[in-house]
């Protein structure tokens, strides 16, 4: 059996939130088929959640095309590659006091739920390589966006530094792929505090991170690319700024910048966040109908869980898919009936 998660969801997902799933799964992987390419966009804190298990090789056989992270998700992937081994769990946070925590504190772990990053092997040992490349940024007068800075740190460390598994690193993946990527609000991080630090002392420029405005200016022709042929998809985990600032590309292209552009041609949202009053993590995806980034037209998925659980399994099924395409568009078009 060449395919058997795929087997599972279509012959198991059938209503509720794994209906929504598989759906989703069928969807996406009709629309890679068909030569569409597929932007990611991921908040909350995947990369801590090791999700670059299933998410690097997806890069790398081609089921993703571009990507829009935190700061966060950005900087988590490198620290997991650096200093997996002295991660620490803790799955039984659920029942942590207050001292249990400070406990925590005291040991320079920074708890994320149930794991935590170490502040030494993580923060601080990459700081020393970042740091220098903003100084002489600084010093040259070089402007990089955010991500392009991890992007050449990843690349040149060397394997001595690797503690955890390169083939599970999302960011090394995309990094070698020179996959398009936007970090909006990168700020809103631990480098991101680290480099207003630096600023604020003097050591470097401000002006050596590019602005979210420039990440805009460069997606709008990135989107252009992207979108060609058979278009591009929006697979979203979570909401904030990750996900509303990429999905916005379209109708400022057309309003703003008075452009031709295509509507996205496929959404898929996960998040345990409820629909409610002015939530846009909880808006239905209809709604941006309204504000044109969707049409009636572009298949719609939501699904109400956990993206740890959810995005694993999605990715592995279209991992099948693409090693065996003939096997899946079979199984699909059976399930189907």
């Amino acid at each position: 059996m060449s395919t058997p998660i795929l087997e599972f969801v279509l012959k198991n997902y059938k209503n509720f939130n794994s209906r929504a799933t598989r759906d989703a799964l069928i969807a996406y992987w009709a629309h890679v088929d068909n030569g569409g390419r597929m932007f990611w966009a991921m908040a909350g804190a995947m990369s801590s959640a090791q999700l670059g298990i299933t998410l690097a090789p997806a890069i790398r056989e081609g089921l993703v095309h571009g990507l829009s992270v935190t700061g966060a998700n950005l900087e988590e992937s490198l620290f997991r590659l650096v200093a997996h081994d002295s991660y620490k769990d803790f799955p039984e946070y659920r029942y942590f006091t207050k001292q249990d925590d400070t406990r925590i504190l005291n040991e320079r772990m920074r708890r994320v739920t149930d794991t935590s990053i170490p502040e030494d092997e993580a923060f601080r040992a990459v700081e020393k390589f970042v740091v220098p490349m903003w100084k002489r940024a600084s010093e040259k007068g070089d402007r990089r966006f955010w991500h392009e800075y991890f992007y050449e740190l990843v690349l040149t460390i060397g394997d001595d530094l690797h503690e955890g598994n390169p083939e599970e690193s999302w960011l090394l993946a995309a990094a070698q792929a020179n996959l398009p990527i936007v970090v909006p609000g990168y700020e809103d991080s631990t480098f991101g505090n680290i480099f207003a630090a630096h600023v604020k002392a003097g050591d470097c420029h401000a002006s050596i991170a590019k602005s979210g405005i420039e990440y805009m200016g460069a997606f709008y022709d990135q989107y252009g690319a992207l979108s060609e042929g058979a278009g591009v998809g929006f697979f979203q985990i979570g909401g904030g700024i990750a996900g509303d600032f990429p999905i916005c590309v379209v109708p400022s292209l057309k309003y703003d910048m008075e452009r031709e552009a295509k509507p996205w041609t496929y959404f898929c949202q996960i998040s345990d966040s409820t629909t409610s009053y002015g939530s846009y993590s909880g808006a239905t995806p209809n709604e941006k109908i309204t504000w044109d980034k969707l049409t009636e037209d572009t298949p719609m998925f939501v699904i109400e869980s956990d993206a740890t659980i959810v995005v694993p399994l999605m990715l592995s099924a279209l991992l099948e898919c693409k090693r065996h395409p003939t096997e899946a568009r079979a199984l699909m078009e059976s399930a189907a009936r």
